[in-house]
């Protein structure tokens, strides 16, 4: 077995909504990005290429490549656990937390859940997502982002 470790962060900017694991929450404010900017299925896909020793999104995906403007973040996870599956690897489970100070993500879980079982292909019990505040510090604290830490445990079938 093996194990990943993603993170990413992104600022907000203007828009209505942002997008967490393939679902779209109203918001006051959009995310800065290159992509649909679900900042989840980034630090997703970086703690499956770390399993599997690949480097990170930016590697597959830059932000200079005009062919991921405006990409949905799930075709791109897609594209992730192929490369994966190319290596005789799968996921096992993952955990993932959320830290944001707005917006509220609780009415949101069992869609991004759902969404996360469906694209892993994994049961229901071996995905969890939480969310967090910084208690008004920093960055995130202050309104300007929000981050994703995500921990991915792959099954190695070829070791």
């Amino acid at each position: 077995m093996r194990i990943g470790h993603g993170f990413d962060v992104h600022a907000f900017a203007d828009g209505d909504h942002i997008m967490l694991a393939g679902v779209r929450i109203s918001h006051n404010r959009g995310l800065r990005a290159h992509s649909d900017g679900d900042v989840l299925l980034h630090a997703l896909c970086d703690a499956l290429l770390g399993a599997a020793a690949l480097g990170d999104i930016g590697r597959y995906f830059p932000d200079t490549d005009p062919r991921w403007r405006g990409a949905d973040s799930r075709t791109l996870l897609a594209r992730v656990l192929e490369l994966l599956a190319e290596r005789g690897m799968r996921p096992l489970q993952a955990d993932i937390t959320v830290i944001a100070e707005s917006p509220k993500l609780t009415s949101h879980m069992p869609a991004m859940c759902a969404n996360l079982a469906q694209d892993l292909k994994l049961q229901a019990d071996r995905v969890n997502i939480k969310a967090t505040t910084t208690e008004g510090l920093g960055y995130i604290g202050r309104g300007e982002g929000l981050a994703v830490h995500a921990v991915i445990l792959v099954a190695d079938d070829k070791a």
